[in-house]
């Protein structure tokens, strides 16, 4: 009912403040009202009235605090002040500085800013596999990086911008790896299902367990390092299988597409980066090549110059003489 009398109210005043260009039209005319009937008038104050509670609901929302499970569980997050995109990347420059070598700048560029929004998540948790998928992304990514000591480096400014503490996620990386040495596919294929007292079944159990858990590309990427430890034969179409069956109904009972597009996905940035190296190396090849080269030159030109003011100083002698 207020929402028509406001609405009339509303109508009324701007019939008022209309420019002297404006034609007139009766407010009946515009609003219909005098053709209502009785009952047409009850069914739209009933219509009125639910607007106005939707309205007032609204008006009354408060973030984080609906009546729901997952703003229960959450909700207290509401408010709470995140860290933007540019300020991680300005934080992971300040922590490197100095510049990235232009055949690695834009890969890592999309890292930090992939990592920063995953790591804001307030369904992120981090575990030793999410780690170990990190880590392993990185190293791959660096581990032709002309200065080695400027690819370390990169490595902790990008944990330190998005709040990690290295020599934790480095730990959970090594440990995780370290224990999937010297089991088997079907080890995993167990621990995946939760069975067992392993770290790898505790965090199965705690995805099965959670339905709010969330899957991110690091996670996936640490499958595929484990698959690589067991022995699973490294190439899409195999990955993809084990990665389906891990993750799917076999495993631990989650959506598997997003994993096997990042298992492609890692397959397809490893074959790149594995032609990068291999063009690096004939780079390589090439310069030092060119450098014995213009070395066996410099010797060259430098046993002539020898030869010849020892020639100078034998005809000097003559003449002295």
């Amino acid at each position: 009912m207020k929402v028509v009398v406001n609405t009339c109210l509303a109508l009324a005043a701007l019939s008022k403040t209309t420019s002297a260009y404006t034609s007139m039209v009766p407010f009946r005319a515009v609003t219909g009202w005098g053709k209502l009937s009785s009952s047409r008038l009850n069914v739209l104050l009933e219509d009125d009235e639910e607007l106005e509670a939707a309205i007032n609901r609204q008006v009354d929302y408060k973030a984080g605090a609906a009546d729901t499970d997952f703003a229960r569980r959450y909700g207290h997050l509401a408010g709470t002040k995140v860290k933007t995109v540019g300020e991680a990347f300005a934080d992971f420059t300040d922590v490197l500085g100095v510049p990235m070598n232009a055949l690695y700048k834009n890969t890592m560029t999309d890292i930090v800013g992939t990592t920063h929004l995953i790591t804001v998540n307030a369904r992120f948790v981090r575990d030793p596999v999410w780690s170990l998928g990190l880590i392993s992304s990185l190293e791959l990514l660096l581990k032709n990086y002309p200065e080695k000591d400027v690819a370390a480096k990169a490595i902790t400014a990008l944990l330190t911008s998005v709040g990690l503490d290295e020599a934790v996620v480095q730990k959970e990386a090594q440990d995780m790896a370290e224990w999937a040495k010297g089991k088997t596919q079907a080890d995993i294929s167990a621990a995946m299902k939760g069975e067992g007292d392993s770290p790898l079944a505790a965090i199965a159990k705690a995805a099965k367990a959670d339905q709010y858990w969330m899957y991110s590309r690091f996670f996936g990427v640490g499958l595929v390092k484990i698959m690589e430890i067991v022995g699973v034969e490294q190439n899409k179409e195999t990955a993809y299988e084990v990665m389906e069956a891990w993750m799917g109904e076999e495993g631990i009972g989650k959506s598997a597409f997003t994993a096997c597009a990042d298992s492609d996905l890692y397959f397809r940035n490893k074959d790149k980066l594995d032609m990068m190296e291999t063009l690096m190396r004939e780079i390589e090849i090439r310069e030092k090549k060119r450098m014995a080269e213009r070395l066996e030159d410099r010797a060259e030109m430098a046993l002539k110059k020898a030869e010849m003011e020892a020639q100078w100083e034998e005809e000097v002698a003559k003449d002295t003489k």
